[in-house]
């Protein structure tokens, strides 16, 4: 006779579900008091005037004048959201670049590798939000006068606009190693989730260390390669190396419609944040799921298996000729 399977009572079942409710529900109060509800009420405020008086804050429908003011009244707001967006085209891939062949290099085999992994890690530990605030406030995260160095001069008469990125990366050189912490983590996590077989078996095959890097590496960790750049986007967001973060901040404290203005430059920062990780999110989306490139693949092996029937269908005539011929042969 078959054996039942032993079932767990649905009052364990039910317990279980309650102890799981228990821990939730903690979370999703936070959820819907600290998250939910901000992100629900600055839509609503940046739709109104906002006025402080002797009754309290006071509100008031004035449609998409916020908005308005934010793009063309304001003279500082839209150059700051540009300066934004071109300091995040420079700092992002500076930043990823920089992380990712410190990753490898700390991902190989040499002495003391655990502490220098840990010297990499720890000015994020060391230095937190606070002080880094003060230091980029102070201006002492520059290193000097770039602009004198020898190097920079010749640069600069061959490539001026290349000169100013160079020189605006070294003035800030200490914000790009503060930031390229938590990248290479995340890249070290993804290089030694990589089997080792397949760098041997494409080296066996002839595979150059650039061919390996492009054709296994990167595609492999191309997941990890976006939540690395999406994290430092919206970290750099969060620092004085972004003007329009001040002005947030300055705008929120402004008697007379301060929060609806605020809440607006809230949204018109994070609209284009959003276009910022689009873009990432299409510049590193996997080849093989695109639409194009699965058709060009569905049509060569299309083309493939009629080549094939081909090929096949020719060699069997090849066989049945030959067969008459060799009978013919043999009568003959």
């Amino acid at each position: 006779m078959k054996q039942r399977k032993n079932k767990p009572s649905r009052s364990f079942q039910k317990q279980q579900s309650r102890t799981g409710y228990v821990f939730f529900f903690p979370w999703m109060i936070g959820f819907l008091i600290f998250t939910l509800f901000p992100f629900l009420y600055t839509i609503y405020l940046s739709f109104h005037k906002v006025s402080l008086n002797v009754l309290g804050w006071t509100t008031a429908f004035n449609g998409i004048d916020n908005y308005v003011t934010a793009l063309l009244r304001n003279p500082n707001f839209t150059p700051a959201l540009i300066q934004f967006f071109l300091s995040e085209i420079v700092y992002v891939p500076t930043i990823l670049i920089i992380s990712f062949i410190l990753a490898i290099l700390l991902n190989g085999k040499f002495r003391f590798r655990t502490a220098f992994r840990i010297i990499y890690f720890l000015p994020v530990i060391v230095i937190s939000g606070s002080v880094m605030n003060q230091l980029m406030n102070s201006g002492n995260v520059q290193i000097g006068n770039v602009r004198r160095i020898f190097i920079y001069q010749i640069m600069e008469s061959y490539s001026p606009a290349l000169a100013d990125v160079i020189a605006f990366l070294f003035n800030n050189f200490a914000i790009v190693l503060w930031f390229t912490g938590i990248p290479i983590v995340l890249f070290l996590n993804g290089l030694q989730k990589i089997n080792p077989q397949l760098f041997e078996a494409a080296q066996i095959d002839g595979a150059t260390s650039w061919q390996i890097l492009w054709k296994i590496t990167i595609p492999i960790i191309r997941p990890i390669l976006l939540v690395a750049s999406i994290f430092t986007v919206v970290q750099l967001g969060m620092f004085p190396i972004n003007p329009v973060y001040g002005m947030i901040q300055t705008a929120i404290f402004d008697t007379v419609g301060g929060l609806g203005v605020a809440s607006s430059y809230a949204w018109i920062y994070s609209l284009v944040v959003l276009v910022l990780i689009g873009a990432m999110f299409f510049i590193l989306r996997d080849p093989s799921k695109d639409v194009y490139v699965v058709n060009i693949r569905e049509e060569q092996a299309e083309k493939r298996r009629k080549q094939l029937k081909s090929d096949k269908f020719r060699a069997s005539m090849d066989r049945f000729f030959k067969k008459g011929k060799e009978a013919t042969d043999d009568e003959a």
